[in-house]
């Protein structure tokens, strides 16, 4: 039996199928709900302190401002379900308040945002690629000094070695052409901003090779994705990120049946 394949393609998206087509399936065609992590509500908190932050005007960017803006961010937070499914003790609560001001005030110690003249923050872009709608949200995107455009991605877990960093920037590429399909221009810069307990930025320039070089990757990603929907192919790959997998318990490398998952999906839609 074939399978529906998904209205689009994000950065995040392209990677779970490169990591794992069984759990790409899960997530993107039978739409399972993950569980929320610490670390992802975490990076939600400073993501928003940050919106925040450089959504006001420049003169107001303080670290004091930060602050009022991460205590907002946390306040929203705890409205939404996530939080309440995270079901933190009082102790850990006050611990994950404390790592997200770590994690803020160390945004402060890389750049001045006082500088930053954003044109968009949480931008959310589309275009496509070979029949595919292709989608992504970019946290900010500016104006340097020259005019030029920047593309800049908030990370707040580790920062990779140099081996990852090129897998790490290849999500940032899929941003320079969402922004070269909408704005009509290149971008300077697209950079990655480590927030963790190594703070720095990893940038590197787009160019016109490198987007046609990701328009074929994702052309060849999208073809595999449409042969696996039609044979209903998504095969499981172990590897180190099966530890985070939030669909184990349907996954056969794990002992589990990937038509219960099915199961759950379509009693959930109604089907």
């Amino acid at each position: 039996m074939s399978l529906p394949l998904p209205s689009s393609l994000s950065p995040s998206k392209v990677s779970s199928f490169k990591d794992c087509a069984l759990a790409f399936r899960f997530s993107a065609i039978d739409k399972l709900p993950e569980a929320p992590s610490v670390p992802a509500v975490k990076g939600t908190a400073v993501h928003r302190a940050l919106e925040l932050l450089l959504g006001g005007e420049p003169g107001s960017r303080t670290r004091e401002r930060g602050s009022e803006c991460l205590r907002q961010a946390l306040a929203e937070i705890r409205e939404e379900p996530e939080w309440g499914e995270l079901a933190l003790e009082a102790s850990e609560a006050e611990a994950f308040d404390r790592d997200t001001a770590v994690t803020l005030e160390r945004y402060f110690t890389i750049e001045d945002p006082r500088r930053v003249e954003p044109l968009g923050l949480e931008l959310t872009l589309e275009s496509e690629i070979g029949g595919v709608t292709v989608r992504g949200i970019i946290d900010r995107l500016e104006r340097d000094p020259d005019g030029r455009l920047v593309v800049t991605d908030y990370k707040t877990g580790r920062t990779p070695g140099r081996a990852q960093e090129q897998s790490r920037l290849g999500g940032v590429h899929f941003y320079a052409y969402l922004c070269h399909r909408h704005y009509g221009e290149l971008p300077a810069r697209v950079q990655l901003m480590y927030l963790g307990s190594e703070p720095q930025i990893i940038s590197t320039e787009p160019t016109e090779q490198s987007i046609r070089g990701l328009e074929k990757k994702v052309g060849a990603i999208w073809s595999a994705v449409e042969r696996a929907c039609e044979r209903d192919d998504f095969r499981p790959k172990t590897s180190a990120l099966c530890n985070w997998c939030s669909f184990q318990q349907y996954c056969p490398a794990f002992g589990g049946d990937p038509d219960e998952a099915r199961a759950v999906a379509m009693a959930a839609s109604g089907a």
